[in-house]
C-alpha cells in the first residue's frame, strides 16, 4: 500500500519552492501525494494562487480557510486558531502517514501542533536557520521540536538543529530547495517578461519584495519607498507583502506609490516562472525576503537586504545590508549595482527533491517517537 504524504502550503513563494518535490512525490510508485492548501493561496486579495497549483496538474485534497481581514497581531493569532481547527478536521479526513512542512510561517506552526497531537509524523524543510527580525525565528525552532525528520539547507543549519536536541541520524543537509527550480527551469527572455508585465524595455528593472518586521519597531516601508523615488528611470517591480500582521498596510503604501510613479507596478503574485525570470533580468533585488539571500545569488543578481528581518541568516557575498534609513538604502542600492565579483553559492547543488525522496524511501517506518539528543 502506498504511503500517503501530505504537503501543506499557504503561500505562493512556498509552493514555488516545493514544486519539484511535489512532482517527484506525485510520480513515485511508493507514495500517494496529498496537497492541503491554506492561507494566502485561498485569498483573492493575494491572487487566489491555489489556481496555479491546479493549473500545474496537481489535485488539491483539502482547502483550509484561515485568513481574517484584520491587519493586526490579534488577527494573526485568531487565524492560527482557525488554522488549528481546520487542520484537525482536514488531517482527520486525509489520514496521512507523513506531513511535509517548509519553513516558519504561522500557519505551519498551527499545522505542526495539530499533527503532533494527532500523532502524524512531520518532515521539516529549512530548519536550523535564524531570522532575528521576525517571530518566524521562534516558529521555525518550535516546528523543529515537533518534527521527526529534518532537511536543512546548509551544514551549519544541520548542526544547529542537532544543537536543539535532534538526533544526527534524523537531520540531513540537502541544500536549499529553491535552488532546484533555478537549475532546471527554462526562464523567460527579458523581452517576453517585460511585455507580459507591461514594463518599459528601454529601462533597467529593480525587483522589490518587502515584508513586515514582526519583531521590529517600524515597518520601514516609507523609508524604502522614499529611497526608490530617486529612480524615475528604472522599472520598479513590486510583489505584494505577505499576510503577517502589518502586511496589508505595506501593500497599501506600495499601491499608493505606484499610483504616483508610472514606472512602478505592483503584482499580487508573479508565480515561480515570472519571479525567477524577473530575478535574472533585474539589476538588483531589494527588500527583506529570504529569497534575496538564498535563491537570488544563484541567478547572479545582487541583493539589497533592508532592515532586521533576515538578521542572523547565512549570507552570500552578493547581499548588501542596510538599516531602514532612506539615504542609507539609496547608497546601498548604488553600491550593490556595482557588484562584479564571483557569486557565492552556499546553499547546495539543487538536487534537493531527489535527496529527500531517497531519504524518505530509506525510512523503515513513519513514527513520531524520538529521543532528546544531548551534545
Amino acid at each position: 500500500m502506498k504511503r500517503k504524504i501530505c504537503v501543506i502550503t499557504g503561500t505562493r513563494a512556498e509552493y514555488g519552492l516545493l514544486f519539484p518535490l511535489l512532482k517527484k512525490i506525485q510520480q513515485d510508485e511508493l507514495f500517494q501525494l496529498q496537497i492541503l492548501t491554506t492561507g494566502m493561496h485561498l485569498s483573492p486579495e493575494f491572487g487566489s494562487t491555489y489556481k496555479q497549483i491546479e493549473y500545474d496538474g496537481f489535485t488539491i485534497n483539502e482547502k483550509v480557510e484561515i485568513l481574517l481581514s484584520a491587519d493586526t497581531a490579534t488577527g494573526v493569532v485568531k487565524s492560527m486558531g482557525l488554522a488549528t481547527i481546520g487542520f484537525a478536521d482536514a488531517l482527520s479526513r486525509l489520514q496521512p502517514d507523513l506531513i511535509i512542512l517548509l519553513g516558519d510561517r504561522f500557519e505551519m506552526l498551527a499545522a505542526a501542533q495539530a499533527a503532533l497531537i494527532m500523532q502524524i509524523p512531520i518532515a521539516h524543510i529549512h530548519g536550523g536557520e535564524c531570522t532575528f527580525g521576525a517571530y518566524d525565528d521562534a516558529i521555525r525552532h518550535s516546528i523543529t521540536k515537533m518534527a521527526t525528520w529534518h532537511f536543512t539547507s546548509t551544514e551549519s543549519h544541520r548542526k544547529r538543529v542537532i544543537q536543539l536536541g535532534e538526533s544526527p541520524g534524523r537531520v540531513f543537509n540537502v541544500g536549499a530547495i529553491g535552488i532546484e527550480n533555478i537549475m532546471n527551469m527554462k526562464l523567460m527572455t527579458k523581452d517576453k517578461l517585460f511585455e507580459q508585465l507591461q514594463l518599459d524595455n528601454q529601462l533597467p528593472m529593480f525587483l522589490i519584495t518587502y515584508h513586515p518586521e514582526t519583531n521590529g519597531e517600524t515597518d520601514g516601508v516609507f523609508e524604502l519607498l522614499e529611497a526608490l523615488e530617486n529612480y524615475s528611470n528604472v522599472n520598479l517591480l513590486f510583489t505584494k507583502s505577505n499576510a503577517d500582521n502589518g502586511g496589508r498596510g505595506i501593500n497599501e503604501a506600495i499601491q499608493q506609490f505606484t499610483l504616483q510613479y508610472r514606472n512602478a507596478k505592483l503584482y499580487d503574485s508573479l508565480g515561480q516562472l515570472k519571479y525567477l525570470s524577473a530575478v535574472k533580468h533585474a539589476e538588483v533585488v531589494i527588500g527583506n525576503s529570504s529569497s534575496g539571500l538564498i535563491e537570488v545569488p544563484y541567478l547572479a543578481t545582487p541583493t539589497v537586504n533592508c532592515g532586521m528581518r533576515q538578521e542572523g541568516r547565512e549570507q552570500p557575498n552578493s547581499v548588501f545590508n542596510t538599516v531602514l534609513d532612506t539615504e542609507k538604502i539609496y547608497r546601498t542600492i548604488e553600491k550593490a549595482k556595482k557588484f562584479n565579483q564571483e557569486y557565492d553559492r552556499i546553499f547546495g547543488d539543487g538536487q534537493v527533491s531527489e535527496k529527500i525522496i531517497t531519504l524518505l524511501h530509506g525510512l523503515t517506518s513513519f513514527s513520531i517517537k524520538k529521543e532528546f539528543y544531548d551534545l
